[in-house]
């Protein structure tokens, strides 16, 4: 007993000792206590850092703290930087800060082997500090330029967006103490920067009070890295998680070197054996304390559906969203946090991760809103609305509910980012079986009335608790692997379908059941229906769409998203003409691997879409065009309104024709051009180019329209037409089957038009366009159109 507490007390002294151990330079310096003690001399704006154990790995991580308000531009508020691994190793009379090569690895006990990987790959010294002084193996190092650098990139984007070129101004930055704090297992810098430079773009001179002189505020992140308790998770493609992945060069020959596994946060049952347990520690989300009502309250409840996951899969509150504590600050490591941005225009909202690059576990999710998102579904819901304001301006709830539902949804979506979770593009034709889907408003036709009670869904779909439970279930001892592949089965055998990002976008995407932004798991009908809604509430639209007192430029603006409200519902019929339908199959689950859309669902498509390039139907009623005046002072046009070539007035022809090229873009896609010619020779019952071609022209070139206002529309579209075929005929990055059906196609133009004779100044003007593009085909490039307004993001998208 005597021996025990000798030992104890010689360790108790020595901890003693070392607590008071001090550095001579920093008796006079403000000391913070934490996972590194630091010292800020104040009359020097000077930071010192003590190190006390070398070679000993940590996180970096470097953020911004305040951002600069464009989404443009995009340096937000709480946007997260890269998360780094690094150690500390002594160099002569520096300490170097070392990044070591996490992609490249040796998972073996062997030292040697491990060796000779690392030394294989390059690694990176993040910088060299000075040893100022030692004692007893610690040692203290200046930091204040490392913090006070430009570790954000924030001059680079502002250049790479033709901002202009800025520089550090350091006279007018300094550290900021406010924002600064020690903690156990990690602390926290914050610095105030400056750049300062000559603005050239637009973007920065909007928020910026002198576009000279732009201050922002970055983060600087040292934190204690998780135990080895973790349990790395393998990645499935089917699986709806993102993938995190190394090289292990101590693979046997036979298994691959690339090992792949989930990103997830660390979560366990108190009771592994109990049908529904509490977690030994809940992942609880903190929601920015700064957020307003009603929207703090609609942000609550959307975030809290993921419990409804966890619960399902033998959790009890395993997820939890609360507010903010006032003194906490949402950079910190320890708090997950939803943050509500603002920006000068409205943009994306994001959700992102402070990860272990280790292995891939989540250490803090970190979502950003953008503020004036919930305005935009607001507007479309106005617009909808028959006569909202006719008989008072208060009538705003049935508005206020839709865009907090949307705002509901949004909160779910960007916090199942920080989860682990990836987007499901085609969960819209399970129904609404995900909350990582963009979901398009859906709304119902009641009479001439547009019913949007049900326009956004309610709590987590069945593929959400599909990734809950394959990231997060547990299984019993060698039982894990089993367990998982029977989740994906059953949500096979269940219908679920699961495309992400890179098949789904409206370009160079061609899987026909995902897209962004749309609904129904027939989406030529759902285009129809969206274009009866879109018919019916242009038809209903009016002076009562607006408050007394407000100008109609106003009303200018509120018509703007409802004009093209179709255009989401297009994208998705575009892709399914020379579509494809495809899984992430792998071998032996019995899934399709890929194969091409069936002939009549693509005609289906093609007949759809061809109604948006019907002046029919895509024309502003002419009864309308008396509602938008020239636009009143104070009111000018902002980059969501309606563009035209006509000056002050209102320009009716050049929203078709915006609209008609924004369906041409898609329809006459180059890739999807190619992908024809290889359906039609792989099947000749097919579709082919020729055909769509054809169908294109005899529904637009060829049409001949009576009415002089619906003629003209039309004549502005047909030209889109030519422009667009004369793009497929000259194009570099096509098969030269295309160029040959595109060139083909024009000559008959040519000649249909010769033989009618060039009375007709329209058709004589293509043909003379078609004579200048042969004779110059080196010179053609197609004419741009106005500028289609701003439409995604109404929910779009995250950076990850």
């Amino acid at each position: 007993m005597k021996n025990s507490l000798t030992f104890i007390f010689a360790v108790v002294f020595s901890i003693s000792s070392a607590l008071a151990q001090s550095f001579d330079k920093t008796k006079n310096f403000q000391k913070f206590n934490g996972y590194f003690n630091f010292y800020y001399d104040d009359g020097n704006d000077k930071m010192y850092l003590q190190v006390d154990d070398l070679e000993k790995e940590f996180l970096y991580v470097y953020s911004l703290s305040s951002g600069i308000g464009s989404n443009d531009i995009g340096l937000d508020r709480g946007q997260l930087g890269n998360e780094q691994v690094v150690f500390f190793r002594k160099a002569g009379t520096k300490l170097m800060l070392v990044q070591p090569n996490l992609k490249f690895r040796a998972l073996t006990e062997n030292d040697l082997e491990r060796k000779s990987v690392e030394q294989a790959f390059a690694k990176s010294i993040l910088h060299g500090f000075k040893i100022i002084e030692e004692q007893k193996g610690s040692y203290l190092i200046d930091i204040t330029d490392f913090l006070m650098r430009d570790a954000h990139g924030v001059s680079g984007r502002l250049q790479r967006s033709k901002q202009g070129s800025y520089s550090l101004d350091k006279s007018k930055s300094a550290l900021a103490l406010e924002r600064t704090k020690a903690f156990p297992k990690n602390i926290e810098f914050d610095v105030t920067l400056t750049f300062k430079g000559q603005p050239k773009g637009n973007y920065i001179r909007s928020v910026t009070p002198n576009a000279n002189l732009v201050t922002v505020a970055q983060h600087h992140s040292l934190i204690e890295l998780p135990d080895s308790k973790y349990e790395k998770r393998v990645f499935d493609p089917r699986c709806g998680s993102y993938p995190f992945s190394y090289y292990d060069y101590a693979t046997p020959v036979q298994e691959p070197i690339l090992k792949r596994y989930i990103t997830r946060h660390r979560l366990e049952k108190k009771n592994p054996n109990a049908e529904l347990s509490e977690a030994v520690a809940p992942i609880i989300y903190y929601l920015d304390n700064g957020t307003p009502e009603p929207v703090r309250s609609a942000l609550l409840d959307g975030g809290r559906w993921w419990n409804q996951a966890f619960e399902a899969i033998g959790y009890k509150d395993a997820f939890q969203l609360k507010i903010l504590p006032d003194d906490a600050d949402p950079m910190d490591v320890r708090y997950n946090v939803i943050q509500w941005v603002h920006r000068s225009t409205r943009g994306w909202s994001y959700g992102s991760s402070i990860t272990d690059p280790r292995t891939g576990e989540i250490m803090k999710g970190h979502v950003s809103l953008g503020s004036l998102r919930i305005r935009q579904d607001f507007l479309i819901a106005q617009a909808l609305m028959n006569k909202p304001f006719a008989e008072r301006d208060d009538n705003y709830q049935p508005m206020l509910e839709m865009a907090l539902a949307r705002i509901r949804q949004l909160s779910a979506h960007e916090i199942g980012h920080t989860l682990g979770f990836a987007h499901n593009f085609a969960a819209s034709t399970n129904g609404r079986a995900s909350v990582m889907d963009y979901p398009h408003p859906q709304f119902k036709l009641n009479g001439d009335e547009i019913d949007f009670s049900e326009a956004y869904a309610v709590n987590i779909g069945d593929w959400d608790k599909v990734t809950v439970a394959y990231s997060y279930s547990d299984f019993p001892r060698n039982s894990e692997q089993e367990g998982l592949q029977n989740i994906l089965k059953d949500a096979q055998n269940a219908g679920l379908r699961y495309i992400s990002d890179q098949d789904a976008r409206p370009m160079g995407g061609a899987h026909a059941l995902a897209h962004l932004w749309d609904n129904g798991n027939n989406i030529s009908m759902e285009l129809e229906e969206v274009l009866k809604i879109r018919k019916t509430a242009i038809n209903n639209f009016s002076i009562d769409n607006i408050r007394r007192g407000e100008p109609n430029s106003v009303l200018e603006d509120v018509f703007s998203p409802l004009y093209f409200f179709h255009r989401y519902q297009t994208e998705g019929v575009a892709k399914i003409i020379g579509g494809l339908d495809y899984n992430y199959a792998v071998k032996g689950d019995g899934q399709k691997t890929v194969s091409m859309v069936n002939k009549s669902t693509q005609e289906e498509a093609l007949k759809s879409i061809l109604k948006t390039l019907d002046a029919a139907q895509i024309a502003i009623p002419s009864e309308k065009l008396a509602l938008f005046p020239p636009r009143a002072i104070g009111y000018g046009r902002s980059r969501e309104s309606l563009k035209g070539k006509t000056g002050v007035s209102f320009d009716a022809l050049s929203a078709p024709e915006t609209a008609a090229d924004m369906t041409l873009g898609l329809l006459l896609h180059p890739e999807r051009a190619s992908r024809l010619i290889q359906q039609n020779a792989t099947d000749t019952d097919n579709l082919g180019l020729q055909e769509v071609l054809d169908a294109l022209v005899d529904s637009t070139i060829n049409r001949s329209i009576k009415n002089p206002y619906l003629n003209e529309v039309q004549q502005n579209i047909n030209f889109r037409v030519l422009f667009h075929i004369m793009n497929l005929a000259s194009h570099t990055e096509v098969h030269p089957q295309v160029n040959a059906i595109a060139n083909q196609t024009l000559r008959n133009l040519s000649q249909k038009i010769a033989l009618a004779g060039l009375k007709n100044p329209i058709k004589a003007e293509m043909s003379r366009r078609i004579s200048d593009f042969y004779a110059h085909p080196e010179q053609f490039q197609v004419i741009p159109t106005p500028t289609i307004p701003d439409g995604s993001p109404i929910g779009m998208a995250c950076f990850n």
